[in-house]
């Protein structure tokens, strides 16, 4: 193989993988392998700048920093089309189309309605120029060096394009992709990000373009501003695209009839919960340009185009108060108190209103009736506000400055979304939040204490930080209100008993952001004390696996507030284990290398906890719940109903212990 089919052989290679790790969240080689591909591409590339490609993986990297985002204006206005839930609306279009162009000699083009972010793209002599969000429709952001880093787009086009080309798409992120970042949120103590189109938004306007690279972004382009008759139809446009290189979605089809168009919509309404990405409904447009131009504008949208909406159930509510909690982490989560109001079995009371930019994107006042829906059936949301009903009196809402449990003014750090409490060591809620997850079952696992003794311990005056429960005495204890002379000794004895915690899952325990179950065991691997942790560089986090810029960030913050030192001196003066007394797991195979296993039940040859560590020494990760990443669910006896459902639903395999062993040959 030559040089040029090598560097070829690597990028494809290194896209497939980029494939698997982004849009299906189903990594099938470690960050430190695919590091190491890249690497070795970028040498390659250095050397033999002949082979330069701007679609090489090597170039998806990003590395500008924008402190500021420039403005531009549209040459074409971005406008937002009519909306419809109805079919009888959508005869109603067919037929102004009809009356406008007297004939019926027209065809539709149905697409995909993407649930993500409009973007307009600009090419110049078939390289990418310029990228620019929506905005006000007139103009909008610069976010060029953002949008270069998305893998799936050619920022160099291919084979006879124009000289100037001015495409439309929309910018979104698979769910695969999501739910990982929410898992791992979760395990880190995190607050969880709404819904994909938010967490693409947040990631599309972040200064840094490096930590854009990062993200699972992607795109589908599906308009064409044609102004020069390179093409006749708007199906002719979508061909073009493809053959110019980039991203288009197969689900587009020319229709010759309304009855052909609710065919459909209908076939996506099902076929919908298959795909990968979210979709909210379907767009109908006039495929001929000429036929267009004769239908017009109106001031807000085209006469040639309709969005059918797909049906989500909802209410209407009042929204009586917009209160907010603060999280362990300090994070502050605006919450809708909403007039009680019966929804797909449940009756809903609160909805998460997630972030200030959310407040600011649905303009929502206390006083307004709102739209509820369930996201993903599950989790309440507010949609919109039903501005026919506001009073025209209801003031604009105005985030909060201060925290609401120690009024300490709240921060919010460039490129994110949420705005943070930074007095983490003196926040009641915050304080307590770290000791409720320092006791965890999967932490400390302090036995005879729950959330309710904590506050209480706090409310007395017992504690002030997680150090202070080894100083607790069993008089103290028992002077507590409803507390009996055995539970005041299960308490102490719990307390005593956490010493001999794994170092691994103390450091989980610390709450350091970021810090989840299976980064404090990397952690406790890669530095063997909390000595090294502690004097581990920024750097030298980084060569650990799976630790980025923000986890390594997070630590080395962590460990340079003196508060912090102190708190873990105390701790291992107390007898907590702050050392990697473990054997290191010898690997036996690679059969389950890069495969999620969940175990689930009781088996009878092997307990649970050796059945986890089979799956690691095989090259297996071990999860705690079922998604659309897992590989394998391994069922014993007493599976709870609910997992098997789910896992079935997905079409994830179910192992017995005996088909599992068998695999791992044993």
């Amino acid at each position: 193989m030559d040089i040029r089919d090598t560097i070829e052989q690597l990028r494809k290679t290194l896209t497939e993988h980029n494939y698997q790790y982004y849009v299906l969240a189903r990594p099938s080689i470690s960050d430190y392998e695919f590091d190491k591909l890249l690497e070795e591409l970028i040498a390659l590339e250095k050397a033999h700048p002949e082979y330069a490609d701007p679609d090489s993986p090597s170039q998806k990297v990003g590395g500008a920093v924008n402190k500021q985002f420039e403005t531009f204006a549209h040459q074409y206005p971005m406008l937002s089309l009519g909306n419809t839930y109805s079919e009888d609306d959508l005869k109603e279009f067919d037929e102004r189309v009809y009356k406008q162009l007297g004939h019926r000699d027209y065809e539709y083009v149905c697409e995909l309605k993407f649930d993500g972010l409009s973007i307009s793209l600009l090419y110049e002599n078939g390289k990418l120029l310029r990228a620019v969000t929506r905005g006000d429709g007139v103009k909008g952001d610069v976010v060029t060096d953002n949008v270069k880093t998305i893998k799936a787009l050619k920022t160099q086009l291919k084979g006879d394009y124009p000289e100037y080309l001015e495409v439309r798409g929309e910018i979104f992120m698979h769910r695969p992709a999501f739910e990982k970042i929410n898992m791992d949120r979760e395990e880190a103590g995190e607050d969880l990000y709404a819904n994909p189109r938010n967490l693409a938004s947040g990631i599309l306007k972040q200064q840094d373009s490096a930590e854009v690279a990062k993200k699972p972004l992607d795109i589908f382009l599906y308009q064409l501003i044609e102004n020069k008759g390179l093409v006749k139809t708007h199906f002719e446009s979508l061909s073009s695209l493809k053959q110019w290189g980039l991203p288009v979605s197969d689900a587009s089809r020319k229709c010759s009839s309304i009855e052909e168009v609710f065919h459909f919509i209908n076939q996506w309404d099902e076929q919908r919960k298959q795909l990968s990405y979210d979709i909210d409904g379907v767009v109908i447009k006039i495929n001929d340009y000429n036929q267009r131009e004769e239908l017009g504008f109106t001031a807000k949208s085209p006469r040639w185009a309709i969005a059918y909406k797909f049906k989500t159930e909802a209410a209407l509510t009042r929204l009586n108060e917009i209160t907010y909690q603060v999280g362990r982490t300090g994070a502050i989560t605006p919450v809708a108190n909403l007039e009680p109001v019966f929804l797909l079995g449940t009756t809903i009371k609160r909805a998460s209103l997630h972030n200030a930019n959310e407040i600011e994107r649905l303009d929502v006042r206390e006083g307004d009736y709102v739209f509820v829906e369930k996201g993903g059936e599950i989790i309440p949301k507010i949609t919109g506000v039903d501005l026919t009903k506001r009073d025209p009196g209801l003031q604009m809402h105005v985030y909060i400055a201060a925290c609401p449990d120690c009024q300490t003014a709240l921060v919010r750090k460039p490129g994110e979304a949420q705005h943070y409490c930074p007095n983490e060591l003196g926040c009641p809620t915050q304080v307590t939040g770290k000791i409720q997850h320092f006791i965890h079952r999967k932490a400390m696992d302090i036995n005879g204490m729950g959330d309710e003794t904590v506050e209480m311990l706090y409310k007395n005056g017992l504690i002030r930080n997680m150090a202070d429960l080894y100083d607790l005495k069993y008089e103290e204890v028992l002077s507590l209100d409803r507390m009996a002379d055995k539970s005041a000794q299960n308490l102490i004895d719990g307390i005593k008993a956490s010493t001999a915690i794994p170092y691994a899952r103390v450091l989980f325990a610390l709450g350091i952001r970021y810090v989840g179950e299976t980064v404090a065991k990397k952690l406790a691997s890669a530095f063997k004390t909390i000595e090294q942790l502690m004097a581990a560089t920024y750097d030298e986090l980084l060569k650990v696996d799976e630790i980025g810029d923000r986890i390594a960030l997070s630590i080395t913050e962590y460990f340079s507030d003196e508060r912090h030192i102190e708190q873990i001196q105390r701790l291992k003066e107390a007898g907590l284990q702050f050392e990697n007394t473990e054997k290191e797991k010898e690997k036996v195979s690679d059969v389950l290398n890069g495969k999620i296993v969940v175990i689930s039940g009781v088996f009878s040859k092997f307990s649970r906890d050796e059945i986890k560590e089979l799956v690691e020494v095989n090259g297996g990760k071990n999860a705690g719940s079922i998604s659309s990443k897992t590989h394998y669910v391994v069922a014993g006896e007493n599976m709870g109903p609910a997992k098997l459902e789910k896992a079935r639903q997905l079409n994830i395999p179910i192992l017995s212990e005996d088909e599992f062993l068998a695999m791992i040959s044993i």
